[in-house]
């Protein structure tokens, strides 16, 4: 990895002041465990995801679904944050990031300090009745997966539904106007573990790059984007990636505090 092109983009940060947006995906979370959906060993290659994971599915047969969702939860309640969730979070901090539009459920970003996350496709750590709107963390469901499958709710005694999108499912009108609206404004972006080829996510860097973004991109391999959109690409795991990204903008502010 070039250390030139590091500093290079930790000087954009700083002088961005404040205007930098990350969009995340899938890769950030693989070295906390979790593996894209649509890798061998993934999700989608145990279960076939138009049969398991769209609403009409689970309208239509709960507990078949939950037998895939029961994995999903397993493997995001068990999952913690990496460097790269705790450098965007110390980004962050610093001032320097205003916020992240993420396509992932896991809630690492939270958990690693991040405060302006949004969710294109949900939260798999909590869950919700459709019915009332009873919302409910998943770790206590999964500890009543025993006595209870699938877990249900308290009021309406109908199979609650992890808060994250199906396919069938709207992307929640708030994350979708709030992403663009960040992506629109932003000086820099910065494009983690994605190979933005899923919509409407997918739009967003292009919106950004026409709005006169530069557009960075972190990922081990070439995507459409670093071919035709992205100013820099950085190669590399996110995990090992961001924390140097982020010590050169504390190197390049001298270390100052929070804005």
């Amino acid at each position: 990895m070039d250390e030139a092109v590091i500093r290079d983009v930790a000087r954009l940060i700083v002088e961005a002041n404040g205007r930098t947006v990350a969009l995340t995906g899938a890769g950030i979370s693989v070295e906390s465990g979790i593996p894209d959906f649509r890798s061998p060993g993934g999700l989608w290659e145990r279960f076939n995801p138009m049969e398991y994971a769209t609403i009409d599915a689970f309208d239509a047969d709960p507990g078949k679904v939950w037998q895939m969702l029961r994995e999903l939860s397993r493997v995001v309640t068990e999952a913690r944050p990496n460097p790269a969730h705790v450098a965007l979070a110390r980004l962050e901090e610093l001032g320097l990031l205003e916020g992240i539009v993420t396509q992932n459920i896991d809630n690492l970003h939270q958990a690693a300090g991040s405060k302006n996350v949004i969710e294109f496709h949900g939260n798999g750590s909590r869950l919700r009745c459709l019915l009332c709107g009873h919302t409910e963390d998943a770790r206590a469901a999964e500890a009543r997966f025993a006595v209870e499958f699938p877990p249900l709710c308290p009021c309406c005694k109908v199979a609650l539904k992890p808060d994250v999108v199906l396919f069938g499912e709207a992307i929640p009108e708030d994350a979708g106007r709030e992403a663009m609206r960040l992506t629109q404004r932003a000086a820099v972006v910065l494009v983690v573990g994605t190979s933005a080829l899923v919509a409407p996510a997918s739009y967003l860097p292009i919106v950004a790059r026409k709005m006169g973004a530069a557009l960075v991109e972190i990922n081990p391999e070439e995507t459409v984007l670093s071919r035709d959109y992205a100013r820099f690409a950085l190669r590399g795991k996110a995990g090992e990636v961001l924390p140097r990204l982020v010590a050169a903008v504390e190197a390049a502010r001298g270390g100052s505090r929070p804005a």
